[in-house]
């Protein structure tokens, strides 16, 4: 019993001295993007792309709109067939309205493609200027506290924004 409780004292003191061996860092990624002159740049252009596509859906939705409430209001004079006919085009309209949207704002579309392929460039220097600070200080891990859920808190000590953009050469 005596052997079993200093192996287990043994094991606690090891495995204390191993975590406090381990240096954390924090870094604030919002912060980060936001003294980053090309990404504000890149949201700039990206709302200007949206706003634009928003208004060619609009305006396929509001062509649809009119071309219904045409037929609502010529309905007593049409036939049959010119009923089946208008229905159908108004059909056809309000779909290239939604296939148009889903083309420009769907999961995989072209706004989504957009956002890639100019936030990409600026995530991986971000991420390799990271590495290079948390290689250079020893630091085995490095969280960032703008989408950490459960950090509730860290001392401002461990931060390393400002570090980051430093290397990145925007001085703070």
């Amino acid at each position: 019993m005596k052997r079993k409780s200093v192996l287990l004292t043994a094991m606690l003191v090891l495995f204390s001295l191993a975590t406090t061996a381990q240096k954390f860092a924090l870094i604030d990624m919002e912060y980060i993007l936001k003294n980053i002159p090309a990404y504000e740049m890149t949201n700039e252009q990206l709302s200007q792309l949206s706003k634009k596509w928003q208004n060619e859906v609009e305006a396929l939705q509001q062509e649809a709109q009119n071309m219904y409430k045409s037929y609502q209001s010529d309905l007593v004079f049409l036939s049959a067939e010119m009923k089946s006919k208008r229905e159908e085009e108004i059909v056809k309209k309000e779909q290239e309205a939604q296939d148009m949207k889903r083309t420009y704002f769907g999961a995989e579309g072209e706004l989504y493609q957009k956002r890639n392929s100019l936030m990409k460039p600026i995530q991986d220097e971000i991420y390799e200027a990271v590495k290079e600070i948390a290689e250079d200080k020893g630091y085995q891990a490095v969280v960032d506290r703008a989408s950490a859920m459960s950090l509730i808190f860290a001392s401002p000590k461990i931060d390393i924004s400002n570090e980051v953009l430093v290397k990145l050469g925007y001085s703070k």
